[in-house]
């Protein structure tokens, strides 16, 4: 029997966003629900959050989380935009015993690659090998790499030295909020970012995501780059329905 529904939390540095996702359509089941991130985000503060949000929609099945983390076996080894007390946490372990359920039906991994895996099986990404990579341009920027539809997990290209600086320091939409800037203000610092990234690695596909996603025309068509740039079809709610294919599935990594 096909799995057809599935349910994903996407927890960010401003907002944990969690609903029910249509599997076959690789869409939201209804209206999503959004809780802002406690703080501090400390992995308890958080797991009270996703067990809300879950509980809410009464959902019993299988739970996809993605975290602003490196993860690896379930454990974050990395802490981006979220309380430090994440890292080394075993978070597939505490939202198990928080939600009350099997490990198995857990599966925790890092947030831009939920959201590729969303795109890459439902939206931008679809159908396109070669090298294709996915910014989400959010509190942060997060990175995803897919070679031949092949996830290369937690990629941390958010964090390239630009200019002696730290990438996402210069060029996330965060940035572009706190300094007021224009889109003809911002968008060479992205394209900047870009560059930097085509030098080291050279993509066939670049997929633009995150929240300004949903304001894609205002900016792409701004970029200075030589890889083609397409903005991601889900938009912000990649990361949620990457989440819940990967539960459904089994993905770990």
């Amino acid at each position: 029997m096909s799995i057809t529904r599935g349910f994903g939390v996407d927890i960010g540095g401003s907002g944990i966003k969690g609903g029910l996702v249509d599997l076959e359509a690789g869409a939201l089941d209804g209206e999503r629900m959004r809780i802002p991130t406690p703080q501090p985000s400390t992995p308890e503060a958080v797991a009270e959050v996703v067990a809300e949000i879950v509980e809410k929609f009464n959902w019993d099945g299988p739970v996809g989380i993605t975290l602003p983390c490196v993860v690896k076996h379930g454990v974050a080894l990395s802490a981006a935009n979220v309380d430090r007390g994440w890292i080394n946490a075993n978070a597939a372990e505490l939202f198990a015993q928080r939600l009350n359920r099997r490990p198995e039906d857990i599966v925790v991994m890092n947030d831009a690659d939920a959201a590729g895996i969303a795109e890459m099986t439902f939206g931008a990404g679809k159908g396109h090998d070669g090298l294709v990579v996915l910014l989400t341009f959010g509190t942060g920027i997060g990175s995803a790499v897919f070679l031949d539809g092949q996830l290369v997990p937690n990629t941390e290209f958010g964090h390239l030295e630009v200019d002696g600086h730290d990438a996402e320091s210069r060029a996330a939409a965060s940035v572009k909020e706190e300094k007021d800037l224009s889109w003809e203000e911002w968008t060479p610092l992205v394209s900047r970012y870009v560059n930097v990234l085509e030098n080291l690695i050279w993509p066939d596909l670049v997929i633009a995501g995150g929240g300004v996603s949903k304001k894609a025309h205002k900016w792409l068509p701004l970029l200075k780059v030589r890889t083609d740039v397409v903005a991601a079809a889900l938009k912000n709610d990649a990361g949620i329905v990457g989440a819940a294919v990967a539960a459904a599935h089994g993905i770990r990594h």
